[in-house]
């Protein structure tokens, strides 16, 4: 497969994302974007030993460590972070030193927020191994860390030097992994582009078998509007909001079962499903369409009912956290319907609370 680049075009710096297979084969995708001698290479116990090798290839020459953490979201913590700035101190990492985060979105969102803050800022380039990482959380410069209190609650914006998407690392990873970052593909067309989830809905079934030419053409669109919704609104203070669609309720979930429970995209998958029957009980939207997408999401093997300890109290109480209230009024991201999503300012926290109870 040739390699496709799509380039993310900010106000102060661009960068490119590449997509293809067998990308870590060939050093110069990597060293391209290596601009000084010293390099931090992050990664987990999982993805190591499946792919570290490769990258270390292409490192020769230059000075470099190997840090690997714990696999899991219940890893992304200050504490972790602590370790990554470690190695940069041992290492002696100076200004112009690169860490590149070899792995998921847990392993990104830490490196690049460990890379914000080592000497105000160095370069980080994104490796990410897993669907969900490739569509989303690797694109777009937002990291950071969990509290018991929440998900990403600290964090900084922080773009990479590149994206560098091998759809060949896909191969080994999990069955449920792969099903839960589908739902982030969903995202896109549910937020914004109808004709999109059109094609995901006519190819679920080639989707979920991982056919490669089609998870190649689901990577790059969802890139595509990622990346276009970012060269508009970098941090955040408008349309970028609309990435959220599903988010609020689905970090929620992941906090209700203290990440252990649902994987970030299945939470998401139950929380787009939330945010969508709360449209159509406002009048925003037709039902027809939440159970469209109920039934894509479903089709491609991803839950959709909310859990039985994810209380429609403790939700609520966890969804103020997670965005700013008014008066006992959220902000939250609904639709109109498909492909039409809408930033929901002063929504009613009694209308969400009697929309969670009406759902399974």
């Amino acid at each position: 497969m040739s390699v496709q680049e799509l380039t993310v075009a900010l106000s102060e710096r661009s960068y490119p994302i590449r997509i293809g297979t067998d990308l870590l084969s060939d050093p110069s995708q990597l060293r391209s974007a290596i601009a000084g001698r010293q390099v931090l290479l992050l990664s987990n116990t999982t993805v190591a030993p499946l792919y570290a090798a490769r990258v270390e290839a292409a490192l020769q020459g230059l000075r470099y460590s190997t840090l690997l953490l714990p696999d899991g979201e219940r890893h992304k913590t200050i504490e972790s972070a602590s370790l990554i700035w470690q190695a940069l101190a041992e290492m002696g990492a100076q200004r112009n030193a690169t860490l590149i985060a070899l792995g998921g979105g847990v392993i990104g969102d830490m490196g690049g927020f460990a890379a914000a803050c080592w000497m105000r800022g160095i370069d980080f380039v994104q490796i990410p191994t897993t669907l969900l990482a490739m569509v989303d959380s690797s694109v777009g410069g937002k990291t950071g860390v969990n509290l018991a209190q929440g998900k990403n609650l600290v964090g900084a914006f922080w773009q990479p030097r590149l994206v560098l998407a091998d759809i060949s690392t896909l191969s080994t990873l999990p069955e449920r992994e792969f099903r839960a970052g589908m739902a982030e593909v969903v995202k896109y067309g549910a937020l914004g582009d109808a004709e999109f989830l059109a094609w995901l809905e006519d190819h679920a079934e080639g989707l979920r078998l991982r056919d490669e030419t089609l998870v190649a053409e689901a990577v790059l669109r969802s890139c595509s509007h990622k990346a276009a919704i970012v060269a508009r609104d970098e941090r955040e203070s408008g349309e970028r909001a609309l990435l959220n669609f599903g988010h609020t309720y689905g970090h929620a979930l992941e906090t209700i079962g203290q990440y252990q429970t649902l994987l970030h995209g299945e939470a998401i998958a139950i929380g787009m499903v939330m945010a969508a029957r709360l449209s159509a009980r406002l009048g925003w939207a037709d039902a027809a369409d939440s159970e469209r997408l109920r039934r894509l999401l479903d089709q491609l093997g991803l839950p959709t009912a909310r859990p039985s300890e994810a209380s429609p109290e403790r939700m609520l109480e966890l969804m103020r956290l997670d965005k700013k209230t008014l008066s006992d009024r959220l902000r939250l991201i609904l639709w109109r319907g498909v492909g039409r999503a809408e930033i929901a300012d002063g929504v009613d926290a009694a209308e969400i609370k009697a929309s969670l109870a009406e759902q399974p």
